[in-house]
């Protein structure tokens, strides 16, 4: 505990220095920024579903699924394993081991933001596999809060379970002034990638909200946009902005319009209750997966899932980065995230943050799933990351 408080110290006082350093304002042009790999094999395990936080000047990164070669499909081994670094994703050591007892259940898919002098983990999905051999999740709608990353309080055990949303994977999540809002997401497995006959996926739009993460009050129960899964929520100008997301994996006889069931509509909110459609299509295509930052006042979106024809056809994921400041607006900067050379170094399901530097911001990423669901190939399961990337202005020469 007190190397991590010294660990802290020194962070806090970097901070002071970086950010000084960094009001200088170059840079700025996104079409010129590069990626570079800053690690290539992470000491944690790959994965996808994870969140990442910065916390004190330090990244916490915890959570996700490893997938594993099974006869059963979707099979995982979900983490809540908490990883600090200290020199923004090179470095890493684990300060709350997997298994870890008087910590929230392992979980993947779910949310983790910071507000004040906290961390917290929302919602989420497990994997197991019942007594019949059949997979199934267990959908989440606890609360766990925590100063350090390594001891963990929950806030929401005692409450009333009808006073707060309802348990769910794939939801979203920002801070907004004094509030946490949690909004969408799904509950039950998709059988189109390995669910069982059960109940039918069930998608939510709406949004609830919270001072500290114990006490909630649902603000609508049917928001303006479409219910949906995979959305990104950011807060930006004093507005929440939701874009993007899926409701469907797989297309739907049913719905020929809506193949695949994706989404690249913008919408905001300055509470929550009320939302506006920034635009219904923004220039990037319909995704699910896919992570959008805010840095110098940008919008700045990339990766995500892209359907192909059949599972045995080539990737599809889309090879784009996009930016844009008011969410109506937008333009391609960029159509190699990640150096790609092919849709198949695309990632889905990873996770991207800003940081300040000595040289102004950079966007950093975190692992993700590459998988393309083609169950013939006997090492599909193995297309998931445990790198670290950074998305940057080249350095001076």
């Amino acid at each position: 505990m007190r190397r991590l408080q010294r660990a802290i110290a020194t962070a806090l006082a970097a901070l002071a220095l970086s950010t000084t350093v960094a009001g200088v304002g170059w840079g700025f042009d996104i079409a010129n920024w590069q990626w570079t790999r800053v690690t290539e094999a992470a000491p944690w395990a790959r994965r996808a579903g994870l969140q990442v936080v910065e916390h004190w000047n330090l990244l916490f990164l915890m959570g996700g699924r490893t997938p594993v070669s099974s006869p059963i499909p979707g099979a995982s081994v979900i983490w809540n394993d908490v990883w600090l670094s200290w020199d923004q994703g090179s470095t890493w050591r684990p300060i709350v081991p997997a298994g870890r007892r008087a910590m929230w259940p392992a979980r993947a898919y779910f949310q983790a933001v910071t507000k004040g002098p906290f961390i917290y983990v929302l919602g989420g999905q497990n994997f197991r596999v019942s007594p019949q051999g059949v997979p199934v999740s267990d959908f989440f709608n606890d609360v766990w809060r925590s100063y350090d990353g390594v001891r963990w309080r929950e806030m929401t055990g005692g409450a009333d379970p009808l006073l707060r949303w309802t348990g769910r994977a794939g939801l979203s999540a920002a801070v907004l002034g004094d509030y946490i809002y949690v909004m969408g997401g799904s509950k039950n497995d998709d059988q189109a990638i390995g669910g069982p006959g059960g109940p039918p996926r069930i998608y939510f739009n709406d949004v609830w909200r919270s001072r500290d993460g114990e006490v909630w009050e649902e603000v609508t129960s049917n928001a303006e946009w479409t219910p949906r899964a995979g959305a990104v929520v950011v807060a930006k100008d004093k507005f929440l902005y939701l874009l993007g997301g899926e409701d469907g994996f797989l297309c739907n006889p049913t719905r020929p319009d809506r193949c695949p069931p994706y989404y690249n509509d913008v919408w905001r909110s300055r509470d929550g209750a009320t939302w506006e459609l920034v635009t219904a299509a923004a220039g990037w295509s319909a995704r699910p997966g896919h992570q959008c930052v805010v840095t110098d006042g940008q919008f700045v979106c990339f990766g995500g899932f892209g359907l192909p024809a059949t599972p045995f056809d080539p990737p599809a994921n889309p090879m784009d980065v996009w930016v844009s400041r008011d969410g109506a607006s937008w333009e391609q900067v960029s159509d190699s995230p990640w150096n790609a050379t092919s849709p198949g170094d695309i990632k889905y399901d990873f996770d991207a943050l800003t940081v300040r530097t000595w040289r102004g911001p950079a966007i950093l990423t975190f692992g993700g799933d590459r998988e393309t669901f083609n169950f013939a190939d006997p090492t599909n399961y193995l297309r998931v990351d445990h790198d670290v990337w950074r998305f940057a202005p080249p350095r001076p020469r």
